[in-house]
């Protein structure tokens, strides 16, 4: 199954754009779009997998009848433990089962097509360089980049008189070009290895950021859709998943 799109990769290059628009589908249904994708997995339907698609999209669907598949499938039957697990655990174990997909995906391709032993090795280390899913969906991407990222705690203790002029270094980082190329080289170290919690990418130099004041992970503005005018008069930003968040049993 792959959206109704039919997609073979043949080159190392080509395989990791398909791993990594799958790998963005999957992260943004398990944070981003997380109660659609809660509501999606009944326990009461037949099981369900969840699918990433090269569009960076994701679908909860049945899995293929074609025996064998067209590629490998995802993990069976996710939806059944929904309700019998903490949500943060069972989104865990989903993210789990979608990092081994991912791979098993990845080198199906370089099987089908060939890859000799250099170009698995390569195509591992280009995939081993990006956050798992799991890691994503954990927080433990952004736990190993903490000393990263700016500490807009300290943020938080200062008076709402000064939250207007304060907002944009609260909530979030933009950079913008500097003449002098040494300051922008240490602003790039500073939070090189700052991690988006929706899309488990990089920070960028050109990038506006926002922090959720909720569960503290950083996000690409584009990636929330916050906009840094908007984000000036945010008193409290909440990220999508956690202003989903519900008392669940």
């Amino acid at each position: 199954m792959d959206g109704g799109q039919p997609y073979n990769p043949r080159t190392v290059e080509e395989v990791f754009r398909d791993f990594k628009g799958r790998r963005a589908g999957m992260i943004k249904a398990l944070t981003i779009d997380v109660e659609e994708f809660y509501q999606q997995c009944d326990p009461e339907k037949e099981n369900l997998c969840l699918y990433g698609f090269p569009s960076e999209q994701w679908e909860v669907n049945l899995p293929a009848e074609e025996v064998p598949p067209e590629l490998p499938e995802p993990a069976l039957g996710i939806n059944f433990a929904r309700d019998g697990m903490q949500e943060k655990d069972w989104l865990s174990l989903v993210a789990v089962h979608s990092d081994s997909w991912l791979l098993a995906v990845a080198f199906y391709f370089g099987a089908r097509f060939g890859f000799d032993k250099a170009d698995r090795k390569r195509l591992f280390n280009m995939i081993n360089d990006l956050p798992t899913v799991f890691e994503v969906v954990a927080g433990t991407a952004k736990k190993q980049a903490k000393t990263s990222v700016p500490n807009h705690s300290e943020n938080k203790s200062k008076s709402n008189s000064k939250r207007g002029s304060e907002s944009q270094g609260k909530y979030s980082k933009v950079l913008q070009p500097k003449d002098d190329d040494e300051d922008l080289e240490e602003e790039d170290d500073e939070h090189g290895e700052t991690l988006c919690g929706a899309c488990g990418e990089n920070y960028a130099s050109d990038e506006f950021w926002i922090c959720c004041d909720i569960c503290e992970k950083w996000f690409h503005g584009k990636c929330v859709k916050i906009t840094p005018a908007r984000a000036e008069h945010i008193k409290q930003y909440k990220c999508p998943s956690c202003s989903n968040k519900r008392a669940r049993p």
